[in-house]
């Protein structure tokens, strides 16, 4: 029967099905399923099931380094990057998240948690400004207040919630799903930063129904202090970059690696403003650490 992964743990998934919940494992030694992934099961006994097949991916969330890669969640319509007014958050890591969602054809959406700390508010705000001049939505909510108008812009949509650990995503998703009842920790105050309180990714359906049928759904998933694309080629990293679209290709040398080179496009954009020095600083790291896993593993 046909079904959704409402849950991933390592070869174990979790599956919605019109008959109820299964708990079931791949055929074979592959286990290549993610949360949200559409897939045929065969029921067994005892509430157990067996994947059978992968129905067709719309798209496929996931991060990379030079050995390893961590499939996320398919099958989605926005990605929720979830930053708080406190702990600090890295601007770097939302733009690897808004790239991973750019090359995936995923719409990014920021969401600023815990806004009702007012002295930290407008350092947070100046942080995410590159990210709103380039016309990505930015929403302020304070989860431990409720988030209702967060919840009513995510009617319809198939969204994820990732960030660093400590942005509040389990209080956020109490607050927009409570019946999820996701483990919630203090911060770490001594750290700066979050501890991981979800350790895997799960499905909750946002209209009531069950997730199968679900005509919206959010999945909140474990927090990140990394997030490598090691996956993408370097054509794929600079079209990811919004800003640089309208740049690409017009640059004198077809060859330019946009770092000192004579005639380059995006440096001149870099000159007179039109993209901003974090950004560019951004889209330097992270080609970089590229670069140096390909190096590591050429089989990239």
């Amino acid at each position: 029967m046909e079904g959704v992964i409402v849950a991933a743990f390592g070869r174990h998934y979790e599956v919605a099905t019109p008959a109820g919940r299964l708990q079931s494992y791949p055929r074979g030694k592959k286990s290549s399923f993610a949360c949200g992934d559409q897939v045929a099961v065969l029921p067994g006994g005892d509430g157990q099931g067996v994947i059978e097949t992968l129905r067709p991916r719309r798209n496929l969330l996931w991060r990379s380094d030079a050995f390893r890669e961590k499939l996320i969640a398919a099958n989605l319509s926005h990605i929720l990057i979830v930053v708080a007014t406190e702990p600090g958050f890295s601007d770097l890591l939302v733009s690897r998240c808004i790239v991973a969602a750019e090359s995936q054809d995923i719409t990014p959406l920021i969401v600023l948690n815990k806004a009702d700390l007012g002295e930290r508010l407008e350092a947070a705000r100046a942080q995410l400004a590159p990210f709103r001049a380039l016309g990505y939505e930015v929403i302020e909510v304070s989860a431990l207040h409720g988030a209702e108008g967060l919840l009513k812009r995510l009617a319809g949509l198939h969204a994820i919630l990732v960030g660093q650990s400590g942005m509040g995503k389990s209080t956020l998703t109490n607050a927009l799903i409570p019946e999820a009842n996701a483990a919630t920790r203090e911060i770490s105050e001594a750290l700066d930063s979050g501890k991981h309180t979800t350790t895997f990714a799960r499905l909750y359906a946002l209209d009531g129904t069950a997730p199968d049928n679900a005509h919206g759904w959010l999945i909140d998933s474990p927090g990140l202090q990394v997030f490598g694309l090691a996956h993408l080629t370097p054509d794929d990293l600079a079209e990811s970059f919004i800003e640089f679209r309208p740049l690409l290709g017009r640059c004198r040398f077809r060859d330019c690696r946009h770092e000192a080179e004579p005639g380059c496009a995006l440096l001149a954009a870099l000159a007179d403003g039109r993209i901003h020095p974090r950004r560019f600083e951004h889209y330097r790291a992270i080609r970089a650490e590229i670069a140096e896993a390909k190096r590591l593993n050429p089989g990239w």
